[in-house]
């Protein structure tokens, strides 16, 4: 891209994580002043902001690229605001876990963003929908939901992994592993007590190969359900998961599909998406193919465990 192919749409989150006080954002906002670009910014007061800033910068002619600087959330509703639109967006990674981001390939230097700006390398990436909202990363049904409602709940300001200790650890003793029913593509996989994934993209939380087959540009979701009923078996279920070994274990399902559906007898169970609170059960989750046009580092590929703790420890 270059000056005259349009303005640049700079969406800013300022409450993302821990990371958004970092000078990364400055830096690239001043790097594109200082080209030549007219860089218009946009700050969010709450995440709805990040998908109407978006939307109207998919329907502006003049509007040459979307740059979203915030955390998964942020990074959702804008690549939502952009569905479907010629726009392409870039990430300025600012969040806690920064999951798109790091499935892309971005790192912890600012040289990286600067330079998959310059080269405009663009891949699409596929979005999944659940009852009407859209995701980017991650559903998460049971376990995580609940950890994430509590973190939600509890969160003032920025957050970092920190905040996340305390809440795992009492849902981990705390937590009653309900029912669940799983169909996916229309057929019943699973009925009984468990904890369900659907993944967009190979890596979770901490570099977790859950939806170790998923990518986000295949049309496809990618599955993972762990039968699962006391606290012993999702230990064990996280060390197989650690080892890489889930997908092959008798007490894991795993699947790839168009269409999933999650419903469950009991209203306490919870669901998140992208590391936010998500909708009461059942939900409807479905792909949706080629959606957004991203800018990707060259020759992209997951960011490994030591760019991961480098961003995280800041």
């Amino acid at each position: 891209m270059n000056p005259k192919d349009g303005y640049i749409s700079y969406i800013v989150n300022p409450k993302s994580g821990a990371r958004a006080s970092s000078s990364m954002n400055k830096q690239f906002e001043h790097y594109l002043s200082e080209s030549g670009y007219d860089v218009r910014v946009s700050v969010t007061r709450h995440l709805e902001d990040a998908y109407e800033f978006a939307t109207d910068a998919a329907v502006d002619f003049d509007c040459g690229l979307v740059v979203a600087a915030g955390g998964d959330g942020t990074i959702r509703e804008v690549a939502h605001g952009l569905e479907g639109s010629d726009t392409s967006f870039l990430i300025v990674p600012c969040g806690t876990e920064n999951l798109l981001a790091n499935e892309f390939g971005f790192d912890e230097k600012i040289t990286t963003v600067i330079s998959t700006f310059e080269e405009g390398q663009v891949r699409r990436l596929d979005l999944g929908c659940v009852n009407g909202r859209c995701f980017t990363s991650v559903v998460g049904v049971g376990f995580d939901g609940e950890v994430v409602h509590r973190v939600s709940c509890e969160r003032e300001g920025h957050i970092d992994y920190l905040d996340y200790f305390w809440p795992i650890w009492r849902t981990f003793w705390n937590y009653k592993f309900e029912p669940l029913r799983v169909e996916v593509d229309g057929d019943e996989v699973f009925d009984g007590r468990g904890i369900v994934i659907v993944g967009n993209i190979s890596k979770y939380a901490l570099g977790l190969g859950i939806a170790k087959n998923a990518d986000y540009n295949d049309g496809r979701l990618d599955v993972c359900v762990y039968k699962c009923g006391t606290q012993l078996g999702l230990a064990r279920h996280s060390l197989m998961t650690i080892f890489k070994h889930h997908v092959d274990s008798t007490n894991v399902i795993y699947r790839q599909c168009a269409k999933v559906r999650v419903s469950s007898k009991f209203s306490q169970v919870k669901s998140e998406i992208d590391g936010d609170p998500g909708p009461e059960l059942p939900i409807e989750i479905e792909v949706i193919p080629d959606a957004v046009g991203c800018l990707v580092p060259r020759d992209s590929r997951p960011a490994g465990i030591r760019t991961r703790l480098l961003r995280a420890l800041g």
